[in-house]
């Protein structure tokens, strides 16, 4: 009895090969690039404000030293005299207000500071700072000194016109908004890039508006790390993210600890009579109090700040915020020259060591001039990316419009596991970032609702996402 041959593989019919299954992420790319578009107009002149200021920033550090030369700089002689002969020096020359703190010469050549509070015609939160020669007491001029930093007038000008366009609390709120987006919009296009075949990224043999995209996504795709961490400081610092990041490090005992100036008991009550007087000196004096300091292991740069009634003591404290940093801070009592509480910078808890560090490097201290032209290519950087992108806008020939809306039913295409969290992460964010939750809830909101106008006039939905950006 025969049997029918069985099939083989090779006679057997060749079944389609099952179509690669998309990623889960693939149907929220229609909506990261819609995103990554919305806020490419409506965000980038907020943050080409950001980056112009930003790159003056980064070069007033070398402008400073030429411009306030005189009074930063003295020809290096021998002995230096003490600190309390210069502050008088100082005194005698700008009797006004009162002695708020004293900087000593860091270094050989540098001139000693000493700054006055409540001198009228000072800014508030400004000082005066007098600038006294250490070898002969010659004061060799005055300046309005802002924050901790030591920046002099043309620095202060530009970091206010960065921070608040010399508008005040309510000018913050443009450089929190671009903050707050700058993050969004550079993690969005590094998705969409490198979600891109490999062949359309390529620059060479390229041209017109998908010339534009290369240098715009390649450039962006390198500078994205630094855009990511410029957001991320300088929200630390902003008027309503920056308070709810205060609360969390508070909460989470992260806080940035300070020394304690209580100066109690046998160590309280002498010079305070003095100490309303306007002068630093109280009790052992500023050379006793610096000697004490200098005994804890605090080197240059250093403040000393005088107490500010009978109950409170000198602070001594490092104000180095260059690398390795020194931020070492003692208490001093007037009456006696003891030192009463010690504050290491090695003991700061980690978030308050890491938001220190964040900071000077925004800023462009922490590293000096590595770190200055690093903050300048990256504010190069993005104001190319900012002009390549409406450049891009152009060029696809609707210049006057804000292009086509999501299409009809990329929203029900996003797995629910995927939206859900989505919609939480938004909602956490309008709370603590609400500059960036609140535009983007709105955004998507308008986006629905021109989807649905697109709709009902019977446009035609999109096919493809791929050149709205």
């Amino acid at each position: 009895m025969s049997t029918a041959p069985s099939a083989t593989t090779d006679e057997a019919p060749r079944r389609p090969a099952p179509a690669p299954s998309p990623s889960r992420w693939a149907p929220l790319r229609p909506l990261i690039l819609r995103l990554h578009f919305y806020a490419g107009v409506l965000v980038a002149p907020f943050l080409l404000v950001a980056a112009v200021t930003g790159l003056l920033y980064a070069g007033s550090f070398q402008a400073e030293r030429i411009v306030y030369g005189h009074e930063l700089t003295v020809p290096a002689g021998g002995t230096e005299l003490p600190v309390s002969e210069q502050v008088a020096a100082a005194r005698r020359a700008h009797p006004e207000g009162t002695v708020s703190a004293v900087r000593p010469s860091p270094e050989a050549g540098a001139t000693t500071r000493v700054l006055l509070s409540g001198v009228e015609g000072v800014g508030a939160g400004h000082t005066l700072a007098v600038f006294v020669d250490p070898y002969t007491g010659k004061v060799r001029g005055a300046l309005e000194q802002y924050g901790s930093t030591g920046a002099l007038p043309l620095r202060t000008w530009i970091d206010e016109l960065h921070r608040d366009l010399h508008l005040g609390d309510t000018g913050r709120l443009y450089s929190e908004f671009a903050a707050s987006w700058l993050w969004v919009i550079a993690g969005g296009g590094l998705v969409l890039w490198f979600s891109r075949r490999r062949a359309l990224r390529k620059l060479r043999g390229t041209a017109g508006r998908r010339r534009t995209l290369g240098l715009h996504g390649t450039v962006g795709a390198w500078a994205a790390a630094g855009f990511l961490f410029l957001s991320a400081t300088g929200l630390t610092w902003s008027t309503y993210a920056g308070a709810h990041i205060d609360e969390l490090r508070t909460s989470l005992g992260q806080a940035t600890p300070s020394v304690s100036a209580a100066a109690s008991g046998e160590h309280a009550g002498h010079g305070a009579a003095a100490a309303s007087g306007g002068d630093a000196e109280h009790g052992v004096g500023l050379d006793k109090v610096l000697a004490a300091a200098r005994a804890e292991g605090l080197t240059d740069p250093v403040e000393i700040v005088p107490p500010a009634d009978a109950d409170t003591a000198y602070v001594v404290r490092q104000i180095q915020r260059s690398w390795p940093e020194k931020q070492d801070a003692v208490a001093v009592a007037p009456a006696t020259g003891e030192v009463t509480d010690v504050l290491r910078f090695d003991d700061y808890p980690v978030l308050a060591k890491l938001t220190r560090w964040g900071i000077d490097l925004h800023t462009g201290i922490l590293f000096g001039l590595v770190n200055q032209i690093a903050l300048a290519l990256l504010a190069l950087a993005l104001i190319l990316l900012i002009l390549w992108g409406y450049r891009m806008w152009w060029q696809r020939g609707r210049g006057a419009a804000f292009g086509r809306p999501v299409p009809r039913g990329a929203w029900a295409q996003v797995p629910p596991y995927v939206l859900v969290p989505a919609m939480a992460a938004v909602a956490v964010l309008g709370y603590f970032v609400p500059l960036l939750g609140i535009p983007l809830a709105a955004f998507l909101a308008v986006d629905v609702v021109l989807g649905e106008v697109a709709h009902r006039r019977g446009r035609r939905a999109y096919g493809s996402t791929a050149d709205v950006k």
